[in-house]
């Protein structure tokens, strides 16, 4: 019996010896991890101007929409759409043969009345007439006066002319219309120059001020930045959103922007700083702290005296503000630090990388879209 179960242990530690070696010839045939592939950049202080950002729309100085005040019938259409005009210029004109005729009527009168009323004077000063016909005649004259200035006033608004000079929209009234009073025929746009309309929270008043600079991006020009700068703060806030109304005036002399566009808006808020930046890609955001890996360089060789691959250590960092694709690094790093952008999914601490730079996370200040 002794000998039997003597014999059977030693089969079992057979059988298992030999599994343990083909485990261990298996796992030594296997390829050895490659290091993973990231990208690098290095942590670098960089210039920062504090800056509050908003939204809003833009607004022309001078900019309506036109009508008259009396109906009528379109004789005359002076104007192209898109025409630039100047102030005063006659754009569209009613019929108006009929008024012009009592004007004419009503001036005559006047010019009677007036002869009557010389005479009139001149009699007075003879003693030839009462005081009573003389003070007939001068109030004749003032009522031939007032209506013509009356018919004048209703022929001239029979004529729609440019208030201002600016650049028209598209007109669509013709010759032979009939337009009601109070109808818009075109919108006149003054757009050398533009109102931008935004708010900023309550909280951010005491960093603003008349005169600081402002910066518009706008969908239409993704590549392009435009300036200006603060000209007027609300002196109330608004007490539903706690927000306060700003306007800056942006200059377009070539014609760029247009009333009513939505702009993304930024204004220079103090002085500009330092602060040590990297692309946001570069943190690791972690319930637990927000970590960046750093690039430790290759320290010896291999069997076959090749040199090791550089290799990744965790460090925490303390992120500050942002702007654009960056963040500013309070605490936790140097500069001149090497440290993983991209591929930190795949990373441990101590695990060898493979540094490739040809594509790189964005890393702009003033990110614009892409559309491809």
């Amino acid at each position: 019996m002794i000998v039997m179960v003597v014999g059977v242990l030693l089969l079992v530690a057979l059988i298992v010896g030999a599994k343990v070696l083909m485990v261990m010839r298996t796992i030594a045939s296997l390829p050895k991890p490659t290091p993973a592939t990231v990208s690098t950049t290095v942590a670098r202080y960089q210039a920062w101007q504090p800056a509050l950002d908003s939204v809003g729309s833009l607004r022309a100085v001078r900019g309506a929409d036109l009508a008259l005040d009396v109906p009528g019938l379109v004789s005359q259409v002076d104007l192209r759409s898109g025409q630039h005009v100047d102030k005063g210029q006659l754009l569209l004109q009613l019929r108006d043969a009929d008024d012009r005729a009592q004007l004419a009527q009503l001036e005559a009168a006047a010019r009677l009345s007036q002869l009557n009323f010389r005479r009139a004077d001149q009699q007075r000063a003879a003693n030839a007439i009462s005081r009573a016909d003389y003070d007939s005649a001068a109030a004749d004259l003032k009522s031939r006066q007032a209506a013509v200035t009356e018919q004048q006033a209703l022929v001239a608004k029979k004529q729609l002319r440019a208030p201002f000079a600016g650049r028209a929209g598209i007109i669509t009234a013709s010759p032979g219309d009939y337009l009601n009073a109070g109808t818009t025929i075109v919108t006149l746009q003054q757009t050398d120059s533009l109102y931008a309309d935004f708010t900023i929270p309550q909280r951010e008043l005491g960093k603003l001020r008349i005169g600081a600079p402002v910066h518009l991006a706008v969908d239409a020009y993704p590549n392009r930045r435009f300036d200006g700068r603060v000209t007027a703060i609300n002196p109330k806030v608004d007490t539903d959103t706690r927000n306060v109304q700003v306007e800056a005036t942006v200059a377009n002399a070539d014609g760029a922007l247009l009333p009513g566009m939505f702009a993304r808006i930024s204004v220079d808020a103090g002085n500009s700083q330092r602060y040590l930046t990297l692309p946001q890609a570069a943190i690791v955001y972690n319930p637990y702290g927000d970590i960046v890996f750093v690039v430790q360089p290759s320290k010896g060789k291999d069997a076959q005296g090749r040199a090791l691959p550089p290799t990744v250590q965790q460090t925490l960092v303390t992120t500050g503000a942002t702007r654009g694709d960056q963040v500013a690094i309070v605490k936790g790093l140097e500069a001149g630090t090497t440290v993983v952008t991209s591929g930190q999914i795949k990373l441990q601490n101590g695990a060898s990388i493979r540094v490739d730079n040809s594509v790189q996370p964005a890393d702009a200040a003033h990110p614009v879209p892409q559309e491809h």
